[in-house]
């Protein structure tokens, strides 16, 4: 199973075969290697990935570069975080959307399944909801001895 790698730390004005070359020691072992460039002026976004073909090799690899200086600045180097599909994916796929077409209209928002049904009243934060209420209380408060 392979591995990726995020790279970051990199400098803007950084090439991409300066970026593939601090990885030449280790060819043999990866699978891809991606500078990630800004679509309008090509320039490097501070970023990268690599791809490595078993855990062990990325392992060393974040061992031996991580903190390697490139271009004036240390790397970081680390496994990357698994991606994930934006909220609220899921169901606009379902509903019609499998086939990968967007909408037709610019600025077009995808509603959440909370927002779709539109019956109750939309629920506080529970982190919050304490303090909510207490706040309710205190305007109901100031509203009845004025």
């Amino acid at each position: 199973m392979s591995i990726r790698l995020y790279v970051g730390n990199l400098s803007k004005d950084l090439e991409r075969q300066e970026f593939e070359s601090v990885f030449a020691d280790f060819n043999a072992d990866l699978v891809s290697v991606k500078l990630i460039a800004d679509k309008k002026t090509g320039k490097c976004r501070g970023f990268g990935f690599v791809t490595v073909k078993t855990d062990e090799k990325a392992d060393e690899i974040v061992e031996q570069l991580n903190g390697q200086v490139l271009a004036d600045m240390p790397l970081k180097i680390e496994k990357a975080l698994p991606r994930t599909k934006p909220e609220g994916e899921s169901e606009a796929r379902s509903s019609g959307e499998a086939n990968g077409k967007r909408s037709s209209k610019p600025g077009a928002r995808k509603t959440t399944a909370a927002a779709a049904s539109g019956g109750g009243s939309v629920q506080p934060d529970p982190r919050w909801a304490g303090e909510l209420e207490k706040l309710k209380q205190m305007l109901s408060a100031q509203t009845t001895s004025s």
